[in-house]
């Protein structure tokens, strides 16, 4: 064996390959909203597109797709409510990056994150400009889809070509009540307003809590127990649909079985391009 091939291990893939879960169905979640600190948009951007979203993300074990969005200042400025447990201000994390974790493999995963992120921090490949403002690795609850067996599942969702995000973050009044949310909202909320919707699918998943290990500028999870949060995939820019979207604090409210403290829309990136960035302020 080479020195090389002791310092990579490289026959250990070999037998973790063939123990384990490796199923497609995307058991768990990274969502990430993040704000660049002004006069810092442009490196942010390079920064994320061009390192961090492959050694800090795709390249790890288990995270088998991913998908960055953003928010210009006009998309920023339909989010609400205006006072948010999530964004302060509302406005608050102009760009939001998803990414599928294999059912399963969340403990696996977390191992290689935590490992990899303080690596590229002795390293100096963490960019250190920026805020995190709802970053959290998540469990997969449900996914309600407005045509059925038609369409992508949602593990496409995150490479097929939707043309818009909707982030939808919602309190239950308590860890009892959760349960009773959920339920409510994949029985009877989502599937009455998917009807006709330009959104294809809800993805609906429960915050976990980070490990103790975690880097330092990303504080600990909120609303572990009461929390959740949904994913509307658009087949529109959600700025010609926004309507569809108005009201969705009111419907959880009246139903008295929580609040809603985010409803925040995005559209892609174009991945390798500075698109958009001019757009934030």
């Amino acid at each position: 064996m080479t020195t090389e091939e002791r310092d990579t291990r490289a026959e250990d893939y070999a037998e973790l390959a063939a123990v384990g879960p490796y199923g497609v169905r995307p058991g768990h979640a990274l969502i990430t909203m993040v704000e660049p600190h002004p006069g810092h948009e442009y490196a942010y951007n390079r920064w994320y597109e061009d390192d961090h979203y492959y050694a800090g993300a795709m390249a790890m074990p288990w995270m088998y797709a991913g998908r960055r969005w953003v928010a210009t200042r006009e998309l920023q400025e339909l989010r609400y409510p205006e006072k948010s447990a999530v964004a302060q201000p509302v406005t608050a994390g102009c760009y939001i990056s998803t990414y599928w974790v294999t059912e399963g493999r969340y403990d696996e995963h977390m191992k290689w994150t935590v490992g990899i992120n303080k690596r590229l921090g002795r390293d100096g490949r963490v960019y250190q400009d920026r805020t995190h403002v709802f970053t959290a690795f998540q469990d997969h609850e449900a996914t309600v889809y407005r045509d059925g067996a038609a369409g992508p599942r949602d593990f496409h969702a995150l490479d097929h070509p939707y043309a818009g995000l909707v982030v939808q973050v919602v309190d239950a009044d308590g860890p009892e009540q959760r349960a009773e949310l959920l339920e409510w909202l994949r029985a009877r909320a989502l599937p009455k307003r998917l009807q006709g919707s330009p959104a294809a699918m809800v993805t609906v998943f429960r915050p976990t809590p980070l490990p103790g290990d975690r880097m330092t500028y990303v504080k600990q999870v909120e609303g572990v127990d009461t929390r959740l949060t949904l994913l509307w995939f658009l087949e529109q820019d959600p700025r010609t649909c926004w309507d569809r979207f108005q009201g969705l604090d009111a419907e959880v409210a009246e139903a008295g079985l929580g609040r809603v403290e985010l409803v925040a829309p995005f559209i892609p990136t174009v991945p390798g391009t500075d698109r958009y960035v001019a757009q934030l302020r």
